[in-house]
């Protein structure tokens, strides 16, 4: 796909996140890794001033079919905390699709720990971070934090698709060794994972109470229609302080949980 002047690259509201305006709109990232795709994904190079001289920028477009967080931002979450420097550890990395993106968000000063279970989803996973420096694959169970603890440092977000039904425990367990005080979480979740007989609603409530038990204090879910079928994203703070300004978040986090499924059991 060439750029030119043709596109438009404008910011998105995400920090670290791009919207190439053209023939179709699209979400994009800036490349990390200039001349290379990850997985055939579409390549758009465009003509920036830097310091008064024409220089080539070439982003990568993220496909909210093929990505979670990417469907989960075009359906207007509010914050996904991934951006430009911060530490993110990725629970369910597989062969690396939307971690090369967020290698991309967060750029040569943050770190991504992607973790995946499967030795050939692994490999390809290994083969991605070859170019990107600030992925570290760590190929394990992330059922057992402690068997990669000396590979990941605090982070200041975990994001999870595991698909298992003890998701909310895998990732309480991850978090009580590697996410600070006040970091944050977002969690993919499969209903048809955790409870194929229940409404999915049902499921993303119980899920959601389940995460209040564990020092996490969810904020918002948005469901991932129509990209993914029963599937939400719940984005919250880990341990938040419990001063002032955080109770008074809190007050306006109240108002915007309103439509949360929690008060339909």
């Amino acid at each position: 796909m060439r750029g030119g002047a043709k596109v438009l690259i404008e910011k998105h509201r995400h920090e670290g996140i791009f919207i190439a305006k053209g023939k179709d709109d699209a979400l994009v990232t800036r490349n990390l890794d200039p001349g290379h795709a990850v997985y055939g994904e579409k390549r758009i190079s465009v003509d920036e001033k830097k310091e008064g001289l024409d220089v080539k920028v070439e982003y990568r477009v993220w496909n909210p079919f093929r990505s979670k967080i990417a469907a989960a931002i075009v359906g207007g979450v509010e914050n996904i905390h991934v951006k430009p420097g911060s530490k993110l550890l990725y629970l369910g990395a597989a062969s690396g699709t939307t971690v090369s993106h967020c290698s991309d968000l967060v750029g040569p000063e943050g770190c991504v720990y992607a973790v995946e279970f499967s030795h050939r989803s692994g490999r390809d996973l290994i083969n991605m971070a070859k170019r990107r420096t600030n992925v570290i694959p760590i190929v394990e169970d992330a059922r057992y934090p402690l068997k990669y603890r000396m590979l990941v440092g605090m982070v200041d977000t975990i994001f999870a698709d595991v698909a298992q039904p003890d998701q909310a425990r895998i990732v309480g367990h991850n978090a009580q060794y590697f996410l600070k005080n006040g970091g944050h979480f977002v969690i993919s979740i499969k209903a048809n994972c955790i409870d194929s007989t229940a409404p999915a609603e049902a499921v993303f409530a119980s899920e959601i109470k389940k995460l209040q038990t564990m020092d996490f204090k969810p904020i918002e879910y948005v469901t991932l229609e129509p990209f993914e079928r029963d599937h939400a994203v719940v984005v919250g703070t880990y341990r938040p302080a419990k001063d002032g300004k955080e109770a008074k978040a809190g007050e306006k986090t109240e108002k915007k949980e309103k439509p949360k499924p929690a008060d339909s059991d």
